[in-house]
């Protein structure tokens, strides 16, 4: 298991591990270090699994999030850099990530919510 991460009032859990081979502690560190770059995008995260399979010529990095209300991101990325493999992941879910979190804020509003009520109990919205 992981470390766990606690911020801004949110537990959060990074788990590194390795399929066919071995990978050392600081590269474990800088790949959590990465993912937890992940928790500034979105705040609602409470688990991130990173695992790494060694293959013959290439590294398959594979990230699976999970955020509140049971919703779930998922990428893959093979490069024969390992650290390279990750970038590219952490790309590929930070997208995910960015249009989910656009997709569940109403931009579509022009007034804000918070005007309209101030603008009704001031007596302006009816005669």
């Amino acid at each position: 298991m992981g470390p766990a991460v606690f911020e801004k009032g949110c537990f959060m859990q990074i788990k590194v591990s390795t399929r066919h081979g071995h990978i050392d502690d600081d590269m474990k560190d800088r790949i959590r270090e990465k993912a937890n770059r992940l928790n500034h995008l979105f705040d609602r995260l409470t688990m991130i699994e990173v695992t790494v399979d060694h293959q013959r010529s290439d590294n398959l990095v594979e990230f699976l999030v999970q955020a509140e209300h049971k919703h779930d991101f998922v990428a893959r990325e093979s490069h024969t850099e390992l650290i390279a493999a990750v970038d590219l992941a952490m790309d590929k879910i930070s997208m995910q990530i960015r249009r989910y979190k656009e997709k569940i804020q109403d931009h579509r509003r022009d007034v804000p919510t918070g005007e309209i009520a101030r603008d009704l109990g001031d007596g302006k919205g009816s005669k």
